[in-house]
């Protein structure tokens, strides 16, 4: 008989815990690493627990992989941590993620170097810098530091200074890891160009998210409400909070003015006060965490992006248009879905343009659920989890990672 060929072993590192898929970083690290799991890779996840149910999602993993640590994550200790870089010159954010368990246990995986260290975020690449491996991704989907970066353009004296600072230093990091990794990886080709200008010594790979189509796949227009609009997301990140506080304050009044019986939805976990609140003015539920937001785009009309802090590929975005709804997004929400479909998506930049978007469904429901079926289709075509997985297989195998 022919001998087996030995499992890769693959030392997976990301932020968050990669279950359930619930939110934009777990979605996308849930899925490559399932993927990998299905080639027969024996895995060790790196990661932090941040809250009560991460526990239950880390007794998932262990038992599907050989081996999950993943300390319990302070964010309120963890800011004082972080302070540490202004005496050290580091960025911020390497000391907030910083955890002595972690490292050490990722030094006990790699005394026999792994076939593969993969990381997602470039908070966790202080973990992989330094252990050997015959190859290693670093999958940073979009540079964090351009993120401050736009922080600091809308905020006052002190958050300018402090964003500035981080952009700044966390870019320098990037760099050096980005020439470490055997293999930098980024979400669409905007990001690219990006990526090439700040760092233009390194070429990376563009690999996108992917969207589970059977999921996200609309049952039927029962439940519709023709004019609904809805906003998904984790409602404590700050993007999520500027964008649907500047909607409903700019954009809402007339919406309602327009059309007396418009509601529109705010679905996603962990709403700060500011969101809640929002549920005070009429037409407008909060609805906090839920199980599965399917059932809420199908009480929909059209799906809302007006994000004014994002790059990347939104995966609110591409959800809401494999779920059939025509989606009205910022600039920034939609710069990375290439060629969409022109009655699927309106890019709206600024107030009128965004009313002018939603009202434009709200008027034509029929018009509404034709352009929204193009959305489906469109996404069907070309965002499954499938041809993202494809793209991986390319990768691995030019790094020769042993997958039977």
């Amino acid at each position: 008989m022919p001998k087996q060929a030995n499992k890769p072993r693959v030392v997976f590192l990301c932020q968050r815990v990669p279950w359930p898929p619930d939110r934009g970083d777990r979605i996308t690290t849930w899925h490559f690493l399932q993927h990998l799991l299905a080639r027969g890779a024996e895995v060790r996840i790196g990661c932090f627990q941040e809250e009560d149910r991460d526990q239950a999602s880390v007794d998932f993993l262990r038992d599907r992989c050989t081996e999950v640590v993943a300390p319990r994550l302070s964010r309120g200790k963890a800011k004082l941590t972080s302070l540490r870089g202004l005496l050290t010159g580091e960025p911020l954010t390497l000391p907030f993620f910083r955890s002595r368990e972690l490292r050490q246990a990722i030094t006990q995986w790699c005394e026999t170097p792994p076939d593969l260290i993969y990381v997602y975020s470039s908070s966790m690449a202080q973990y992989a810098l330094q252990p050997k491996a015959s190859a290693k991704i670093m999958q940073f989907a979009e540079l964090d530091s351009d993120k401050w970066r736009q922080y600091a353009k809308v905020s006052g004296p002190l958050g300018k200074w402090v964003y500035s600072r981080e952009a700044k230093r966390l870019l320098a990091f990037e760099a050096k890891v980005a020439r470490t990794c055997s293999r930098s990886l980024v979400v669409s080709e905007v990001e690219k160009q990006l990526f090439q200008e700040l760092i233009p010594d390194v070429v990376p790979d563009v690999l996108p998210n992917g969207v589970d189509i059977k999921h996200f796949s609309s049952q039927g227009d029962q439940e519709r409400h023709p004019h609904t609009a809805i906003f998904t997301g984790v409602m404590d990140y700050e993007p999520n909070v500027d964008g649907i506080c500047w909607f409903v304050e700019r954009c809402w009044p007339t919406l309602r003015k327009q059309f007396p019986d418009a509601q529109l939805l705010v679905v996603g976990s962990k709403p700060i006060a500011k969101i809640t609140a929002l549920s005070d003015i009429p037409g407008i539920t909060v609805t906090g965490r839920v199980e599965t937001t399917p059932p809420y785009f199908d009480k929909s009309s059209v799906a809302i992006a007006p994000l004014r802090l994002a790059r990347g590929v939104q995966n609110k975005v591409l959800e809401a248009m494999s779920m059939a709804l025509p989606t009205v997004a910022s600039p920034q929400a939609s710069q990375g879905l290439g060629a969409v479909p022109e009655q699927a998506l309106t890019v709206a930049d600024g107030e009128q343009q965004t009313i002018d978007g939603v009202a434009k469904w709200f008027a034509d429901p029929k018009r509404a659920r034709r352009d929204g079926q193009a959305a489906a289709e469109w996404v069907q075509r070309t965002w499954r989890w499938e041809r993202m997985y494809e793209r991986l297989d390319t990768i691995l195998d030019d790094l020769q990672v042993p997958f039977s």
